[in-house]
């Protein structure tokens, strides 16, 4: 359990620093801090952003495992085939890591004009809003990592709360972390990403790597040996 615990987070600071949506989250955050003119505040406006964010991705895990095991057939189905199935699905994220699958991108950064009235209407506790809506627009990525590592990695452990919960915190770390540089150090924001950009390269690339070496072995364990 404790490498759940660890994977789950992991997959959800790889999910937040993943190009759309890190592109996503740094948007909406520097839309938002535009419009407030204290750094405390700024701050305040990336952490219901943050809190947003991470109630999305929550409630959805959450409602997904669920389901999962509140039809007897399904349940069963899971409980006796999750690591025939467990090892095809790593090793399609894996290789979908490495972007060897092409996909088609969708979602980004920009925001709709009606979400930006509302947003400007009710002021600093529209970032919390964009945090709910943005985590919703899943880019192929994001949704492999989500639905394909942590939707079957919480169903095997049989956790509904605790996994869901640690993968939105994961994904509220990043951005917290550019919150606060946008609040106390705006210059240096450029340099961060490109830092942050450069080693999600090697952090996606080592994910995949361990991913199609579980995934192989789960393989070779339930359907050929």
């Amino acid at each position: 359990m404790i490498i759940a615990v660890g994977t789950a987070l992991w997959l959800g600071i790889l999910t937040s620093i993943s190009p759309c949506p890190l592109a996503t989250n740094i948007a909406a955050i520097s839309y938002v801090s535009k419009r407030v003119k204290r750094p405390s505040l700024v701050l305040l406006a990336g952490l219901l952003y943050t809190l947003g964010r991470t109630l999305s991705y929550f409630i959805v895990a959450l409602l997904v495992v669920k389901s999962l095991f509140s039809v007897p057939a399904i349940s069963r189905f899971l409980q006796q085939n999750m690591n025939q199935a467990l090892g095809p699905v790593l090793l399609l994220v894996g290789v979908m890591l490495l972007d060897v699958i092409p996909w088609p991108w969708v979602g980004g950064s920009a925001m709709p004009a009606k979400l930006q009235t509302y947003v400007d209407k009710i002021g600093l506790w529209g970032a919390g809003l964009l945090g709910l809506v943005f985590a919703l627009a899943f880019c192929p990525l994001s949704a492999a990592l989500f639905f394909g590592s942590l939707v079957p990695l919480a169903v095997a452990h049989e956790s509904a709360v605790l996994l869901p919960g640690l993968y939105g915190i994961g994904t509220a770390l990043p951005v917290v972390v550019f919150s606060l540089i946008l609040a106390f150090a705006a210059g240096k924001l450029g340099k961060a990403f490109d830092v942050l950009s450069h080693l999600e390269r090697w952090m996606r690339r080592l994910t995949a790597a361990v991913f199609i070496g579980i995934g192989g072995y789960y393989v070779w364990m339930y359907w050929i040996a």
